[in-house]
């Protein structure tokens, strides 16, 4: 398929600034692939597709709080540092991207803090808005992360204009994250609460962990129109035995088992067999799912609405059919349902 088959118009207002007051009552469209019908519901509503034996694919990554604000050394000039990844924790190097990224070059030192408690130097260039920072701090390791967390900020997407409010601190964390090393949240677990995840336990439904930690590339614009020339920057992936356990019992019982958002998607997706059952995984994944696919592990799908020309909206319509996608889109235009991060919610059956 074509980049271009992925563009639609999409008004600014239907951007969510904001998550709905309470967590599992924002909207949630229902899609039958085999019916080819839409509903519209609540997504505490989602327990009634579920029974004994269902299965949720729920991606425990933890976000850390990756945006940093620093000072230029000399000029003071402000700058933001947002975290991607740690490269060496001995050395406490990471690689990052800097904004305005013109006035940083390599040599140059940042200080964080209204102390100037935390210091860095830039020790290369990646690409042009990336930078390779050491960090210069006395303290052990663990005080160094503890800083981090101290003086970084909740990584809310760049579309919501407004300021960080410690709610987003809350609100910006599925309930079940354990792992830290997030920098965007895996979205469609934010519609899951306390009580949704109980009742559904109750109900008899299993629970499967994986560990995907988004990585800003899964935002990243796709920028040729042969959708097979684009390449997905690597995530780290992490699928533990007693996860492929609980999913392929529940394959051969021919269960719904269902994916929690594309990252957990992505992830099963990764580590299928050659019998098309789900295996461990330990490493990273840059896995591109988008039409034509035939999915292997999940038979169900929680997602959030998605922008337009996002590799997230290409692995939907691959899992949906492009059609009934394109159908269900311009539904949720119409109903002025929410889009992105803090937006509704879409359930694929």
């Amino acid at each position: 398929m074509k980049l271009s088959q992925f563009q639609f118009n999409l008004p600014t207002e239907l951007l969510a600034e904001y998550p709905a007051e309470n967590r599992d009552e924002s909207r949630l469209m229902v899609i039958n692939r085999e019916k080819k019908t839409i509903e519209h519901k609540m997504f505490k509503d989602v327990i009634d597709y579920f029974d004994e034996g269902d299965v949720l694919i729920l991606n425990n990554t933890k976000v850390f709080p990756a945006r940093l604000f620093g000072n230029k050394e000399k000029t003071g000039a402000r700058i933001e540092v947002f975290l991607l990844r740690e490269l060496n924790a001995e050395q406490r190097l990471w690689d990052v991207l800097v904004d305005p990224a013109r006035k940083i070059r390599i040599g140059n030192k940042l200080y964080f803090g209204d102390d100037d408690s935390l210091v860095a130097e830039v020790i290369d260039n990646t690409t042009s808005r990336g930078r390779t920072l050491r960090f210069l701090y006395d303290g052990s390791y663990e005080e160094f992360r503890s800083k981090l967390t101290e003086l970084g900020e909740t990584p809310i997407p760049k579309y919501i204009s407004r300021e960080v409010t410690p709610e987003d601190k809350e609100r910006y964390q599925t309930i079940y994250a354990k792992v830290e090393g997030a920098v965007a949240a895996p979205t469609a677990g934010l519609h899951f609460s306390k009580h949704l995840l109980k009742r559904l336990e109750i109900k008899g439904v299993d629970f499967a962990e994986v560990t995907l930690h988004v990585g800003l590339g899964t935002f990243n614009p796709v920028e040729v129109e042969d959708l097979s020339k684009h390449k997905m920057d690597s995530e780290e992936l992490i699928i533990k035995q007693e996860t492929c356990d609980i999913v392929n019992n529940a394959k051969i019982k021919k269960k719904r088992i269902c994916a929690v958002g594309t990252t957990s998607m992505r992830a099963v997706e990764s580590a299928v067999s050659s019998a098309r059952t789900l295996n461990t995984f330990d490493g990273w994944t840059n896995k591109f799912l988008f039409p034509p696919h035939d999915f292997s592990i999940a038979n169900c799908m929680i997602t959030n609405f998605h922008t337009p020309k996002s590799t997230l909206l290409m692995m939907v319509s691959a899992f949906t059919g492009h059609d009934l996608m394109k159908e269900a889109y311009a539904e949720a235009i119409k109903e002025g349902y929410k889009f992105y991060s803090y937006g509704d919610a879409m359930l694929i059956i």
